[in-house]
């Protein structure tokens, strides 16, 4: 089923041709002034030269034969010359009930693509803090959005478990307890399997090692040291490194789980270690990689470039990998294991130097086909009410669970305050209504912009907030419910403009999904749920739903109600979150 801007593109082309003038200026598109039109083309004032005549004329002729067509109920040429296009309720209502009807409202699908989305990247080595918070979300919402329309996705964490982290974990362990037997290079037998810390812990060495090593300049080629063992193959500091694993890992994934995001592999930078001398030596070979500096380089400069864009590192003067090297090494895996058609990486936005280097090299050495497509999503900061990056009260990076935790208690605070409710029951629809303030307040910005979380702001029941969209959906499910369980499933013509003001909103759906897929852009559906829940709710608070005693208008009404949350629902889930049943 075409959305509603083809077909009606396809019925004024129609009308151009008819009219004697080429139909591939008929494009349509929304109008900008709904108090004059619904939709609005501007094609017959681009053929004035063409054919030597006044737009308003051109644009007079081809309304005149518009107007026999049953799709419109009205059709002007306005000076200097647009056509000002009103559907008429006839069409309106079939294409609501075709999208009623129609498996996932009648979106076309796309030519489905092997898919791998990059989103996450935590460091095992400490907890996930808020600066987590945009890569886990945004990229499960593009995740989500590109598997509904049918292609084959896959959703990489991308662990950073193989740098200098695990050098620095080590030194500090063997400062702290250096008679472990990990550190004995004569020690043959089996290491413990019960790891020489716990997960508190671990999350207190790191920074302390991390501090260490910026004061301490011997200290700090201790940790190069053992990074370099432990990638050499060191026996022992590997069985400490799966030791970080084991005790980080489950606390990763119990984090993501309470963020409702999910991942098809739980791969890192350690898992494609092996394939970097071959690739490397393969670079070697086909005489794209030279030495620079002691450094290994693979140039990756354009003639078309503006700025400059440096030399691809990719081994250090010591022989070391970089992030560069093992995010090569990755695409490498990708490709032999998935063979994408395309890969999305969810980053900050401060690593696009990096990723123009990754990319350009992997076209150029052939790491990926020359036709897969290599996209870089960067998201801006998530920043305080102060402008500057979130952070705890007492000015440290605040952990992820910490902010949801927070967020949680003051939501159920907000709703005990509200409503006669039983704690149990305020405390479920509140991690329910939580999350969808912290994934809406989040995926409503751009993600290439920089935004302010606004605890206050996200946790209200008003404005453009996840609350407000969830409040609309459990006030649809409420007249649902008391109407009964036999919907109606036909939607007739709009009895008032508040009606048709809904239904309209309700026929953009196929373009944003569509579009928010295309431009990678999740906060599309945000804007488009928001337009949608205020559309719906003008309509509700002038109309008694419940109370009308004409059948036929009443059911229309609520098959309508039904479309509406089907909508809204299925946008919430692209989005990564869901609706209670009440609130």
């Amino acid at each position: 089923m075409n959305n509603i801007l083809e077909q009606i593109t396809d019925i004024v082309s129609k009308g151009f041709e008819a009219a004697g003038y080429d139909g591939s200026y008929g494009k349509v598109g929304i109008s900008n002034r709904p108090d004059l039109c619904e939709f609005q083309c501007n094609g017959a004032m681009a053929l004035a030269k063409q054919y030597h005549k006044a737009p308003i004329a051109i644009a007079q002729d081809i309304a005149a034969k518009l107007l026999d067509d049953n799709a419109f109920s009205t059709v002007d040429a306005v000076a200097p010359g647009f056509l000002n296009i009103k559907l008429s309720d006839d069409f309106l209502s079939k294409y609501l009930n075709g999208m009623e009807s129609e498996d996932k409202f009648g979106v076309p699908m796309p030519e489905s693509k092997k898919i791998i989305v990059d989103y996450g990247g935590p460091n095992v080595a400490k907890p996930l803090h808020v600066g987590h918070l945009r890569a886990a979300i945004i990229g499960e919402s593009v995740k989500r959005i590109c598997r509904y329309l049918g292609n084959d996705v896959i959703g990489d964490v991308h662990l950073g478990d193989w740098g200098l982290q695990m050098g620095l974990i080590i030194t500090e362990l063997r400062t702290r307890k250096p008679d472990l037997p990990y550190f004995d290079e004569g020690f043959t037998g089996e290491y413990p399997t019960e790891p020489p810390f716990t997960l508190s812990e671990l999350e207190e060495i790191y920074p302390c090692a991390s501090a260490k090593s910026k004061d301490d300049e011997q200290y700090k080629e201790a940790a190069l040291t053992a990074t370099r063992k432990l990638q050499s193959g060191d026996r022992g500091y590997r069985a400490i490194w799966k030791h970080i694993m084991d005790v980080s890992i489950p606390d990763l994934k119990r984090n993501y789980e309470n963020l409702s995001v999910e991942f098809d592999w739980w791969k890192g930078e350690s898992s494609v270690d092996d394939l970097i001398p071959g690739m490397v030596e393969d670079m070697k070979k086909q005489g794209f990689a030279y030495e620079s500096e002691g450094a290994l380089v693979v140039d990756v400069a354009q003639e078309s470039d503006t700025k400059e864009i440096p030399p691809c590192m990719i081994l250090k003067s010591d022989g070391a990998a970089l992030y560069t090297t093992t995010d090569l090494a990755t695409l490498r895996d990708r490709r032999s294991e998935f063979d994408p058609d395309q890969v999305i990486y969810v980053v900050d936005k401060r690593q696009e130097m990096h990723f123009i280097q990754v990319f350009r090299c992997a076209k150029k050495t052939g790491i990926v086909k020359p036709d897969t497509k290599l996209d870089f999503l960067g998201f801006g900061t998530m920043n305080g009410k102060d402008g500057k990056p979130f952070k705890t009260r007492e000015g440290g990076v605040m952990r992820l669970e910490t902010l949801i935790s927070d967020i949680r208690e003051a939501m159920y605070n907000k709703i005990i305050e509200n409503h006669e409710t039983d704690p149990e029951e305020a405390r479920a629809t509140s991690n329910i209504v939580a999350l969808a303030a912290i994934k809406y307040g989040d995926l409503s910005n751009q993600a290439t912009k920089d935004y302010v979380f606004d605890t206050d702001k996200f946790i209200s029941f008003e404005g453009n907030t996840g609350p407000y969209i969830l409040y609309t959906m459990v006030r649809i499910k409420s007249i649902l419910s008391k109407y009964g369980n036999d919907i109606p499933k036909h939607i007739g013509f709009a009895q008032n403009e508040l009606e048709r003001a809904l239904m309209l909103q309700l026929t953009g759906f196929s373009q944003v999904v569509l579009s928010a897929y295309e431009e990678i852009a999740p906060h599309k559906i945000c804007s488009y749920i928001y337009d949608v829940c205020n559309a719906f709710n003008r309509f509700y608070h002038e109309t008694r739903i419940l109370a009308e005693e004409d059948k036929a208008r009443q059911e229309g009404w609520i098959a309508l109600l039904s479309l509406t949350l089907r909508v809204l629902e299925t946008c919430i889930d692209l989005l990564g979150f869901s609706a209670p049943e009440k609130m």
